[in-house]
């Protein structure tokens, strides 16, 4: 069976964004292009990893030598987005895995969300220790595509921070 490729070149907006209580959020990645909206639930840490990757990655190649992007080192004011998520959240899956990358030819930023894999187990590494492991690697059934210019990648870097930090305040640490 094909995979389903829920694609946006330039979507109108990438966040971010809860639903719920401190303690008790779920996180969605949401893509919206037009009237076309698609939600891909996403855990916390997924979401935190991926702000740091995308921001690490501007990073890198804004000190490319002959750089011929310019990345900004802050979101432009006018890409700041703090709205609510889109409503209805209809979660397409929830994300197993994330990719990143960047696209030179029109200096985009590409994430990519793919669904839990159903063919990973959990198996024994013979030392007492539980591992998953890939039983089949396999086409994916769907995922979630997005490509954004560096300007709105740092942005959704500053609001997915703002959204995780919004959560419950970090236990002190023992010491």
């Amino acid at each position: 069976m094909p995979t389903i490729v829920h694609g946006f070149d330039w979507p109108d907006r990438l966040v971010v964004g809860t639903i719920g209580r401190p303690g008790e959020r779920s996180f969605y990645i949401q893509a919206r292009d037009g009237r076309r909206v698609v939600s891909v639930a996403i855990e916390k840490e997924q979401s935190a990893v991926l702000a740091d990757k995308i921001d690490e990655l501007l990073d890198e190649v804004a000190t490319v030598e002959d750089n011929r992007f310019s990345v900004p080192d802050t979101a432009p004011a006018e890409l700041r987005d703090g709205d609510p998520l889109d409503q209805p959240v209809e979660p397409e899956f929830r994300a197993g895995a994330l990719s990143l990358g960047f696209d030179p030819a029109t200096a985009q930023v590409v994430i990519e969300a793919y669904p839990i894999d159903d063919d990973v187990e959990v198996v024994s590494d013979g030392e007492g220790d539980d591992v998953e492991a890939v039983v089949e690697l396999a086409e994916p059934s769907e995922l979630l595509q997005v490509k954004i210019p560096v300007g709105s990648a740092r942005a959704f870097v500053e609001r997915t921070r703002e959204v995780v930090a919004a959560g419950r305040p970090n236990p002190p640490e023992l010491g």
